[in-house]
């Protein structure tokens, strides 16, 4: 490229700068490093022969140049934008990542949406590793637990209550009732250290002190699977034990839970087919709420009384 020929795709990573005050704060808006956004300042600047912006201790500082090209490079991000939306209008692709053990709310509604949205592609994936937003692994997600990423619009939808279960293999050699604050002599599943800081390891570490930890689990459906074995007692979400007909609920409110939160980018949010998914997720969720949350019940009953009280959230 010859002075004089800007790269007119480096004007995003200067408008970026000049809003954040910052180049961290830029590469946190833009989903890239603040060393990408320090070079392509520099070659949008070496491109035309001029200063846009100070480097300082405080932060950035735009230039009386640099003010002057701000509304031009406005005026620019809008018309790329409105190309953008013109292509899109027709067929979109929205990508929608799932929570382990959420798909099938959402398998059972694709039909009703795909007649309603016929030019909504949306694509459903499951998993639980937390996809990245900025870096378009996803349009958006489904998120249990806390959303720390505040460059993201995060909607809360409902909460996530976990609670004390045992499958009726178990209960064959631990007859009820079953104390949950007495669990001397239990074997219960523990969780890997990767899961510290979800409701049912803290409630295990806080309570399951005189029971025997078999072993640690990662995943919430290894914990459901060693459950159904009849390895342990297990404290789980309430949505993944409550379907299972071989689980039985030892508490009947919940031990602990987790916000279940909407989250994606808010460039994309004003999009017609991303607010259609939006509210899709919205309808799909506020009919499972009731589950997810894991709704108070009785405890099981059997010939010698019910099982004791649920401890406090």
């Amino acid at each position: 490229m010859t002075i004089g020929e800007p790269d007119w795709n480096d004007l995003r990573y200067f408008l970026a700068a000049a809003r954040a005050g910052t180049l961290s704060g830029a590469a946190r808006a833009l989903g890239v490093r603040h060393t990408t956004i320090s070079r392509r300042l520099a070659a949008l600047e070496a491109a035309l022969g001029a200063s846009l912006v100070l480097r300082g201790p405080q932060g950035l500082e735009v230039t009386p140049l640099g003010l002057r090209l701000l509304p031009l490079g406005e005026d620019l991000e809008r018309a790329v934008e409105a190309m953008t939306a013109l292509v899109r209008s027709g067929t979109r692709r929205v990508r929608l990542a799932l929570p382990t053990g959420f798909s099938p709310f959402f398998a059972e509604r694709m039909a009703a949406f795909r007649k309603a949205c016929p030019d909504i592609g949306l694509e459903l994936t499951s998993g639980s590793r937390p996809v990245d937003l900025q870096h378009g692994e996803a349009d958006l997600a489904v998120r249990i637990g806390p959303v720390a990423d505040e460059t993201l619009v995060a909607r809360r939808l409902c909460e996530s209550g976990w609670s004390l279960y045992a499958s009726r293999t178990y209960l064959d050699r631990h007859p009820m009732p079953i104390d949950p604050r007495r669990l001397t002599g239990h074997e219960i599943i523990g969780f890997h250290e990767s899961l510290v800081g979800v409701p049912g390891a803290r409630w295990v570490e806080a309570y399951g002190k005189g029971a025997m930890i078999v072993f640690r689990v990662a995943e919430m459906t290894e914990m459901l699977a060693a459950a159904l074995a009849g390895a342990g007692l297990a404290v789980m979400p309430c949505m993944l034990a409550e379907p299972e007909p071989r689980m039985m609920r030892l508490t009947p409110d919940i031990l602990g839970s987790h916000p279940v939160s909407l989250v994606y980018r808010r460039d994309i949010g004003d999009e017609a087919p991303v607010r259609a998914v939006i509210r899709f997720v919205i309808a799909v969720i506020k009919d499972h709420a009731a589950m997810i949350g894991g709704e108070p019940r009785r405890p099981p009953e059997s010939g010698r009384g019910s099982s004791a009280v649920a401890l406090a959230k």
